[in-house]
C-alpha cells in the first residue's frame, strides 16, 4: 500500500513538468536560429566568406544551453541555499562573489569591442559576465526575500534585500547603464511582488528615475547624446541604425516581404542580427509575423507565471518570478528602442538576438522554472 502511495506521488511529479515552457523556449529558440541566418548571412558572407559563420556559433551556444538546462532543471533548487559540508557557506553565495569577482575583472582587463568592454577572453572562449550577473541575482535576492519576507515593506527590509544586487548594478553600470536597470527591475521587481506592503517602492522607484537622470544630465556625455539622437532620429548624424530599423519596419507592412528577401539587413542596419533584428523581423515577416512572436513571447511568460503561482515555497516562487521579470523587461525594452519608443539601449530580444553567453543563461533560467514545476503539485 505505501508503495502503491510512493508510486502515485512520483507519477503525479512527474505530470507536473511543465512540457508547454520546454515547447514554446525551443520554438523560440529556433525562430532566432532561422532569424540570425537570414538576418546575417550577408554580413557574415562580406567579412569572414561564410553566410553561415553567425548561425554556426549561435547553434554552439544553444548546445551549451541545452546541456545547462538540463543540468539546472535536475539540480535540487533548494540545495542553492543549503551550507556545503565542507566548507560551510551556501552554494548562493559562493556565486554571487564569483559573479562579483567577473564582473570587477571585465572592467579591468575587458575586451573593448565597438566602444564597450563587456566581454572576457580566455583563450577561443568569450563572454559578458553581466549575463551571468542576471542569473545570479535572481537567486541571491530569492534567498534575502525567503529569508524575510515581512520585513520587504520596511526601509530596512528593502535596504537588505537590495544590499547584494546594488554591488553588481553598480559594477554593470560602469560599463553598461541598460544591462544595469534590467538588473535593478529584476531585483526590485522580485521585492515589490513578494511585499505586502508597496508605498515605499513607490518612493524607490521615484528616487531611482531622478538619480539615472541626474547621471545622464551630468555623467558620461555619450548617455546625454543618446536623448538627444532618440528626439531628432530623422537628424542627428547617429540616429541611422535606428532609422534605417524605422524604415524596414515600415517596407515590412502586414505580411512582409517575404522570409529573407530584406533590404535594411544588406549592410544598412549595422549588426542587424544582434539588438535590432526585430526590425527585420518586421521587415521579412510583416506586423502579422511580429505579432506571433510577441503572443510567443506572452504564452513563455504565462506559464512562468503558473509555475509561479504553484510553486512549493516562496524561495522557488521568486525565482520563477525573477525569470519572468528578467524576460519580460528585456522583451519590452527591445522592441522599445527598435520601434524609437525610448533611447537606443544594448538590450538583446531574449532567445532570438545573437548572443552565445545570453542564450545560454537564458536557457540555464528556464532550467531553473523547469526544475520546479517538476515539484509541483499538479491539477
Amino acid at each position: 500500500m505505501a508503495g502503491s502511495q510512493k508510486k502515485k506521488r512520483e507519477v503525479t511529479e512527474q505530470s507536473a513538468f511543465d512540457y508547454s515552457l520546454l515547447l514554446i523556449t525551443m520554438c523560440l529558440i529556433g525562430f532566432g536560429l532561422l532569424m540570425i541566418y537570414s538576418s546575417s548571412s550577408y554580413t557574415a558572407q562580406v567579412r569572414f566568406g561564410s553566410s553561415t559563420y553567425f548561425l554556426k556559433k549561435q547553434m554552439f551556444g544553444v548546445l551549451a544551453g541545452l546541456v545547462v538546462m538540463f543540468l539546472v532543471s535536475k539540480f535540487p533548487y533548494k540545495a542553492y541555499i543549503k551550507q556545503l559540508p565542507l566548507v560551510r557557506v551556501r552554494l548562493v553565495t559562493i556565486l554571487y562573489w564569483v559573479a562579483v569577482m567577473l564582473q570587477t575583472l571585465v572592467l579591468l582587463v575587458g575586451d573593448n569591442r565597438n566602444g564597450a568592454q563587456r566581454w572576457i577572453t580566455v583563450g577561443p572562449i568569450s563572454f559578458q559576465p553581466s549575463e551571468i550577473v542576471k542569473f545570479v541575482v535572481i537567486l541571491i535576492t530569492a534567498y534575502f526575500i525567503q529569508r524575510q519576507p515581512r520585513k520587504l515593506g520596511k526601509f530596512k527590509g528593502i535596504v537588505m534585500s537590495f544590499l547584494p544586487a546594488s554591488v553588481l548594478i553598480i559594477l554593470i553600470g560602469k560599463e553598461n547603464l541598460s544591462t544595469a536597470i534590467v538588473v535593478a527591475l529584476i531585483t526590485g521587481g522580485m521585492c515589490f511582488v513578494a511585499a505586502k506592503e508597496k508605498r515605499l517602492y513607490f518612493l524607490a522607484i521615484f528616487m531611482a528615475v531622478g538619480a539615472v537622470a541626474l547621471y545622464i544630465q551630468f555623467g558620461d556625455a555619450f548617455r546625454m547624446e543618446r536623448i538627444q539622437v532618440w528626439m531628432n532620429v530623422e537628424t542627428h548624424q547617429k540616429g541611422y541604425q535606428i532609422l534605417q530599423g524605422l524604415y524596414a519596419i515600415a517596407s515590412g507592412g502586414l505580411f512582409g516581404t517575404g522570409l529573407g528577401e530584406s533590404m535594411q539587413k544588406l549592410g544598412f542596419i549595422p549588426e542587424s542580427h544582434n539588438d535590432m533584428i526585430f526590425s527585420i523581423i518586421c521587415e521579412e515577416l510583416g506586423l502579422f509575423g511580429a505579432g506571433i512572436v510577441m503572443l510567443m513571447f506572452i504564452f513563455l511568460l504565462w506559464r512562468i507565471l503558473n509555475t509561479a503561482m504553484k510553486a512549493p515555497d516562496l524561495f522557488s516562487s521568486m525565482i520563477c518570478t525573477g525569470v519572468m521579470i528578467h524576460i519580460a523587461a528585456q522583451v519590452v525594452l527591445n522592441i522599445a528602442v527598435v520601434t524609437n519608443s525610448i533611447p537606443s539601449t544594448g538590450i538583446p530580444l531574449p532567445f532570438i538576438s545573437y548572443g552565445g553567453t545570453s542564450i545560454m543563461f537564458l536557457m540555464a533560467e528556464i532550467g531553473l522554472v523547469l526544475g520546479i514545476s517538476s515539484k509541483c503539485k499538479s491539477t
